[in-house]
């Protein structure tokens, strides 16, 4: 299976453009490319580099055509570090290769490390036959419950599903993302980027979900829920509903986006962890985040600060 998604899309650089950082893409031999984002923090700037470079990985002219290609970049830059998590699983292979390249280990995630993907290519029954089986019982009742799913890309959705994931931030302490990036998103995949909502027969919201799809795999970017979601299995009607429809779209897989690494029970994204594994697929592990340090003096601070952060968190 192949791990690129959005993350190194054009349609991920337009957005980061429009929420105002600077973005640099190179091309890397005949197929690879390479997706820059450059952030200003407090502590300094550093670049990112989030599902990416997407390059062969094999290839050792490659890998150091591409590490040549953004330390240059960087110095450019005046960035402190550079920070990148390719679509590489997490193997003792491409943690030495990440390592020959100069990296060291992140104190910070970077998009999704942990998820669970699934094949979008098995039929409505395999898939309900692959869901652990309080997921398929949750999805059955949803349905005998009147629960119905409506979707959508509108300015005034996008706006609504913001308003209501602020006050779910606020009951399960996550930072949302703010307006202007959820807009900038709508803009930059157009018809790609949809607000999926399940709603009671009497039109209450209950559960919301961000879709984004970018070639062979849609991905459930972001979600927002109320009250009536602790009572109702209105998530689960909406997943099987995205589930659905992205199999006529031909989307091949499904990313869930997400979930607490094994073994961490008190990690931020435990709860969502059963939820999302209960639909089946396989569970990924890209390799962790690594940082490329260009400035040791100024990298310092901020590899101090963020492993603090990161405890406080539960990440």
């Amino acid at each position: 299976m192949k791990y690129e998604n959005f993350l190194q899309s054009p349609k991920w650089e337009k957005m980061n453009e429009l929420v105002g950082h600077q973005v640099i893409s190179e091309k890397i031999a005949k197929d690879g490319y390479v997706l820059m984002i450059i952030k200003s923090a407090k502590r300094g700037r550093y670049m990112e580099i989030p599902g990416g470079p997407v390059i062969n990985w094999k290839s050792d002219n490659e890998i150091a055509e591409v590490k040549e290609l953004i330390v240059k970049t960087a110095k450019k830059h005046r960035c402190v570090f550079i920070r990148l998590r390719p679509p590489l699983l997490n193997n003792t292979g491409n943690l030495a290769i990440l390592k020959k390249m100069g990296g060291r280990k992140s104190p910070m995630h970077l998009a999704a490390e942990h998820t669970v993907i699934l094949d979008l290519t098995k039929t409505e029954e395999e898939l309900l036959a692959g869901m652990r089986r309080q997921t398929r019982y949750e999805v059955r009742r949803s349905g005998k419950l009147g629960i119905k799913v409506e979707s959508g890309n509108s300015e005034e959705l996008f706006k609504e599903f913001h308003k209501v994931q602020k006050n779910t931030a606020a009951r399960q302490h996550f930072v949302p993302p703010d307006l202007k990036t959820l807009l900038a998103e709508r803009e930059a995949f157009g018809k790609d980027a949809k607000i999926y909502v399940a709603k009671t027969p009497e039109d209450e919201p209950i559960a919301y979900g961000l879709i984004l799809i970018d070639g062979d795999e849609a991905d459930y970017y972001e979600a927002a829920s109320t009250d009536l979601n602790r009572k109702l299995p209105g998530a689960y009607a909406l997943q099987w509903q995205v589930i659905k429809d992205l199999k006529k779209q031909k989307i091949k897989r499904y990313n869930l986006w997400g979930i607490a690494p094994p073994n961490q029970p008190h990690h931020r994204y435990a709860g969502v962890t059963t939820f999302k594994t209960g639909f089946g697929g396989e569970i990924v592990t890209f390799v962790p985040a690594h940082d490329i340090i260009i400035n040791k003096l100024k990298y310092a601070p901020d590899f101090i600060i963020e492993t603090i952060r990161k405890k406080r968190r539960h990440l």
